[in-house]
């Protein structure tokens, strides 16, 4: 099955977007793929409909309107950026669903403008609903003669000193307007006969905090600005202000095999992102039109990249208001922290070696991860600590430990993915720390990046070495295992210590690897998934009850949408819960009848990969880091263990069964290519929270 073949029993007509309901993402409705863009587009609808929903608290609310706003950020940042790339290169082969880039860029501009608005107005529709409970987000010109007193003497103290006018003309050109800038273009009276003088000021957000606090009131800082450019440009008549926004190219590519030093080759890109090209522009829509068009003339942009919108700009900015209100956010949840230390001298190891241990982040504590390897550190008996790193955040735990076993004579290997988009200065911070402490510190694969999440502890006790692992669907990230759900498997079992040995010395050492257990992109994850879907169909031909159900974040790889329709069409019950991204028609006559697609929102980001095979009443369960995309399968390097003990079996398969039945935050894919949402209360994860503490 090749992208764009024509296929009879395909074609389905566009459906409407309405309540509880997406726009379709069939782009070419003779294609049997979806289009990755429109499907991504199709997932950020959904989350913005979690900031519409009444039933969440509205400072939540406003937060999945922040969500959706900086979501739409790194798409066009990464994904629009590289379809204009595609179209300046002159490419002209089709997408898997059949599409030119230019027609996919067209559908693209045509959504997004959509999806600005609808994310603006759902902003703006929370603040008013905050506002009815006294948290109210105002206007300068609302303010009374005491407060506007009070926020001057703020303004002139706090903010000012930080900004700096830049007006354009012949001695002056026009400056360099960073990613994703808030900028003020301030129009100055240019004499008389003469046009307005152009300056700009950069709203300094990052810098300053985007909402400003005085006085019991909340205030955009753009407003703030806006309303004292007098006292900026003094002696000058200012006639308007008018906020607008750039976004830039960010996805830098370089040649690694050409790099003689991957750590400065990164840091000169990271530095060369900051001069990308212009994507997009957001302006407010009282800009006059003149104005418009100085800026879309020297960003160098099409008029269908400008967008027009009521405001505020920016919603990324709106995640966190400077408001302490319980009542008006989700009730706080405390992860459960089971105890795996005992009473046993030597502790957690002593729990793995009865058994394996399986964690479901954040219901379970990512505490107990963290305990794992700081004990590891700790302990005189653990000679060798092996990491990989991909996305750390910056909580101090996991760095000091390693750190610290380093310190103390461990053999410490930290590998480290310098290549994790919008987390290199972070890891390449680390990365120095770690040298400097004594760690061995590796870089990952040429190539390839280095996705899996894996720790392997190399501890000398009685009878010999043993090994002790840890392998995760989620990063080593203390904060954001707090706000995605994950799971982690902490096991002793010799023969995924021996695989996982097998895996460090093939990525730090270039040696050749078998596995007995892991599944390994881009080595043999691919074939094994193949493998055991087309086993499933074996059981099918022969009469047993053949099943598949898949949890990943996105499925877009062709090649397995196209062994999942052979499934189908084979006789295989095919269940999958795609959060994001999928590329795969369900429910299609002759195609895909079989294959029925969720997707699952909540409080908490689904994050977690599983994988489960009914084989012929005995099932098997696979955990890991791997999504169904290409990019996973063939160009990283990914982790996928089997689950070994039957209760850790039995409880993730009814982990899945649980996320399937949900109602409250999920959707159902259609084969016009339309999410429907589903109906009812039911919510998998409060059912897993209310599990750990029962009322």
């Amino acid at each position: 099955m090749k992208g764009g073949r024509r296929k009879k029993g395909l074609r389905a007509a566009p459906a409407a977007e309405g309540v509880g309901q997406t726009f379709s993402t069939v782009a070419n409705p003779d294609s049997p793929f979806l289009n990755r863009e429109l499907s991504w587009l199709a997932f950020n609808a959904r989350v913005l409909a979690e900031a519409r929903d009444e039933r969440n608290p509205p400072l939540e609310r406003l937060k999945y309107a922040a969500i959706c706003g900086s979501n739409l950020d790194e798409f066009f940042m990464v994904r629009v950026a590289g379809i204009h790339r595609q179209i300046a290169a002159g490419v002209n082969t089709p997408s898997p669903d059949g599409l030119l880039p230019r027609e996919t860029l067209a559908l693209v501009r045509e959504r997004t403008q959509v999806m600005l608005r609808q994310i603006e107005k759902a902003a703006r529709r929370t603040l008013r609903d905050l506002a009815a409970h006294g948290v109210r987000l105002v206007r300068v010109a609302d303010l009374g003669k005491r407060a506007r007193a009070a926020l001057r003497e703020h303004y002139l103290a706090e903010i000012q000193p930080v900004l700096t006018p830049l007006v354009v003309d012949p001695s002056h050109p026009f400056p360099y307007l960073s990613n994703l800038s808030l900028n003020l273009a301030v129009l100055l009276d240019g004499g008389e006969g003469e046009e307005p003088d152009f300056a700009r000021v950069k709203v300094p957000v990052g810098v300053l905090p985007r909402v400003v606090a005085v006085g019991g009131s909340l205030l955009l800082l753009e407003d703030v600005i806006a309303a004292h450019l007098g006292d900026l440009f003094k002696g000058r008549r200012v006639l308007a202000a008018h906020a607008f926004r750039v976004t830039r190219n960010t996805d830098y590519e370089f040649e690694e095999e050409e790099a003689e030093d991957l750590l400065a080759t990164i840091e000169d890109g990271l530095r060369r992102r900051r001069f990308g090209s212009a994507v997009r522009l957001e302006v407010m829509a009282d800009m006059p039109p003149s104005v418009t068009t100085f800026l879309q003339e020297r960003l160098r942009l099409a008029p269908e990249d400008i967008f027009r919108l009521e405001g505020p700009l920016g919603t990324a900015d709106l995640m966190s208001l400077p408001v302490q209100r319980p009542d008006l956010s989700f009730p706080p949840y405390a992860p459960a922290v089971p105890d795996l230390d005992g009473d046993d001298e030597d502790a957690i190891f002593s729990t793995l070696r009865r058994g394996d241990v399986l964690l479901h982040h954040p219901y379970d504590s990512f505490t107990n991860v963290l305990d794992f390897v700081e004990e590891a550190a700790r302990d005189p008996q653990v000679l060798a600590i092996k990491q990989t790193l991909y996305r750390t955040g910056d909580d101090p735990r996991l760095l000091a430990a390693l750190r610290h076993a380093a310190e103390n004579g461990k053999q410490v290997v930290a590998l480290i993915e310098l290549k994790a988009r919008f987390d290199e200065q972070r890891n390449i911070s680390w990365a120095r720390k770690l040298e400097r402490a004594g760690a061995h510190v590796v870089y990952g694969m040429a190539g390839l990046k280095t996705h899996a999440k894996v720790t392997l502890v190399v501890r000398r006790e009685e009878g010999g070495l043993r090994r002790y692992v840890h392998i995760g669907t989620g990063n080593y990230n203390p904060k954001t295992a707090r706000l995605y759900t994950d799971l982690s498997l902490l096991t002793a079992d010799p023969d995924l210590g021996a695989d996982v040995s097998e895996l460090f010395n093939h990525l730090t050492g270039y040696a050749e690897a078998r596995y007995s257990r892991l599944l390994v992109a881009p080595d043999t994850a691919r074939r094994g998934f193949e493998a055991l879907l087309d086993r499933e169909i074996e059981h099918a031909r022969a009469g047993e009850d053949a099943w598949v159900r898949v949890k990943v974040n996105q499925l877009t790889d062709p090649g397995m949408i196209e062994a999942l329709y052979r499934a189908s069409q084979g006789g295989v019950r095919v269940e999958l819960i795609i959060r994001g991204v999928c590329c795969l028609r369900p429910g299609v006559p002759g195609l895909s009848e079989k294959i029925r697609v969720h997707s699952l929102l909540g409080r908490y980001l689904e994050h977690a990969r599983l994988y489960a095979f009914g084989n012929a009443g005995d099932p098997e369960v696979y955990l890991g880091s791997a999504d169904w995309m290409s990019r996973n399968l063939d160009r990283r390097v990914e982790a996928v263990t089997p689950v070994l003990d039957d209760g850790h079996r039995d409880h993730l398969l009814r982990l899945l069964a649980t996320e399937w039945a949900d109602e409250r935050g999920s959707w159902e894919l259609g084969p016009d290519g339309v999410y429907e949402k589903l109906s009812g209360d039911f919510s998998a994860q409060q059912a897993f929270a209310d599990a750990r503490h029962p009322t």
